[in-house]
Formats: structure tokens, C-alpha cells, sequence
């Protein structure tokens, strides 16, 4: 089985790379963030003529994910629960498989802007009401597959300068230690299960040709849970879409799990 995640900063701009990448890429389920779209604006027919089941949580001009899937999504839950927000951030579902039920929580982390700002703020409390809840979610779901646009590099490897951008969004100590604390919870980085060419990244900025000089940072995570691990069979990250004509900025994360 092989799912996908992908920020494609604007579904209406970008749904054709969407559909094209998906008849190249025939993966199981894939992930979207920042969907930029209300609910009403989802285009479910194109979506589901791809062969795809849609579940939804849209948000008009910023923000939105959505999960599509082979299988039909049930157990629907939209954005953290015990956590107000107004942002429409997270979407979990359960697809139900031959060996079993598998839940997914596609998730667009907040970015934070700065640290000390009220959006960095705003991020600390987000990820610590996402990491309350996903203790009950892991409990309730062994096998459990956390993945989305985390706004955060996990280490010194996914930024193209670790020391320059030290301390910086992204980077920050405490944002690296919510993504260990994610961790502690039982889940497992799949993309770092494998040896990785080195200076692998998932987004470059649109500015200063970063893309061709290779100036970017891994933020786009894929973390499954420890019933799982064992069936990661590999994750890769496509940088083709990235040289699409109006390419989102980020590109999908695949990975794939071995006996569902």
C-alpha cells in the first residue's frame, strides 16, 4: 500500500498537476494540505472519476486538507479534538483494509512566522493539543500513520543551512522538540528508516531560484506508529512535480507499507 502526503498551496490552481501526478503516481490515499478552498469549491466529481473517495475539511482562501482514498474513509474527525482552533488544519480517517483498519491524520502544522510572535505561540499550544490528543488516538488506533506539512525540519539534515537558519522558524529548538515528543509517542520517521541521499528536502522557496540551487528543507513528514514499522518498505520524496509549470513549492512524500 502506498500513501502519499502533499501541500499544493491551492487546490483550484493545481488540481490538473493533482490528477496528472495521481495517473502517474496511483497511490492508495494521498494527503493535500493547504487546499485554499471552501468544502463547496472541492471538486469531488473530477476527484472521483481519478477513482478516489474524498473526505473534506475546506477552509475558503487559506488553509484546508483533505484525504483522498481508494477505499471509502470512515470515522471521520476534523481538526484536533479538545483543542479550539478555527483553522481547518486536521483531518483523521480509517480506511478499513484487508489486514485491517488503518487511521490517518493528515495534518497542515501551523508555520509560526517567528519565534516569540503570537503565531509562534499559537504554534507551541497547537502541537502540544495535537500531541495530547494523538496519545488517545494511538491507543485507540495501533496502527496509525501521522503524516502532512509539519512546518518544522526535524534535524540539521533537512535544512540546506543549518547553521544560518539556526533558531530561525522551522528550526527552533522548541519546535524540534515537539517533533520529539511525537516521537515519544510511538511513532517513527519513515523517510529516515532508510539511508537517504544527503540534502533531501520536500520545499524550496519561489525566490532566489532555490529550487535549482537546491536550497530547501524537509517539513513534509511521514511518521507511522510502531504496529507499522516493520511493514515501511521504503519512503521517497518525487521533487518532479516541483519543476511542473506554477509548481506548488512543496512536492509528496510517498510511503510505501508491505502486507496491507
Amino acid at each position: 500500500m502506498k500513501i502519499a502526503t502533499w501541500n499544493v498551496n491551492s487546490l483550484a490552481v493545481r488540481l490538473p498537476q493533482v490528477l496528472d501526478w495521481l495517473a502517474a503516481n496511483p497511490v492508495d490515499a494521498l494527503c493535500l494540505q493547504e487546499l485554499k478552498l471552501s468544502d463547496d469549491k472541492f471538486p469531488l466529481a473530477a476527484l472521483q472519476e481519478a477513482g478516489y473517495h474524498s473526505a473534506v475539511f475546506g477552509q475558503k482562501t487559506y488553509n484546508g486538507v483533505a484525504l483522498l482514498s481508494r477505499n471509502p474513509a470512515r470515522n471521520i474527525v476534523k481538526n484536533i479534538v479538545g483543542f479550539t482552533d478555527e483553522q481547518s488544519r486536521v483531518i483523521a480517517a480509517t480506511l478499513d483494509l484487508p489486514a485491517g483498519e488503518l487511521r490517518l491524520v493528515n495534518g497542515y502544522f501551523v508555520n509560526g512566522q517567528a519565534p516569540g510572535s503570537e503565531k509562534f505561540a499559537y504554534k507551541m499550544k497547537w502541537l502540544e493539543g495535537l500531541r495530547n490528543w494523538l496519545q488517545g488516538e494511538l491507543l485507540a488506533h495501533p496502527k496509525l500513520v501521522l503524516l502532512g506539512d509539519f512546518n518544522i525540519t526535524a534535524d540539521d539534515r533537512d535544512s540546506y543551512d543549518p547553521e544560518g537558519l539556526r533558531e530561525t522558524i522551522h528550526h527552533t529548538t522548541e519546535e524540534r522538540q515537539h517533533f520529539q515528543a511525537l516521537l515519544a509517542l510511538g511513532l517513527t520517521d519513515a523517510f529516515r528508516l532508510f539511508e537517504q541521499p544527503e540534502k533531501s528536502y520536500s520545499w524550496w522557496d519561489y525566490r532566489e531560484f532555490a529550487f535549482r540551487r537546491n536550497r530547501g528543507l524537509r517539513i513534509d513528514h511521514i511518521l507511522v506508529s510502531e504496529a507499522l514499522k516493520a511493514q515501511v518498505a521504503s519512503c521517497v520524496i518525487d521533487k518532479a512535480p516541483r519543476k511542473n509549470e506554477r509548481p506548488s513549492d512543496h512536492v509528496p512524500v510517498i510511503v510505501e507499507l508491505a502486507a496491507l
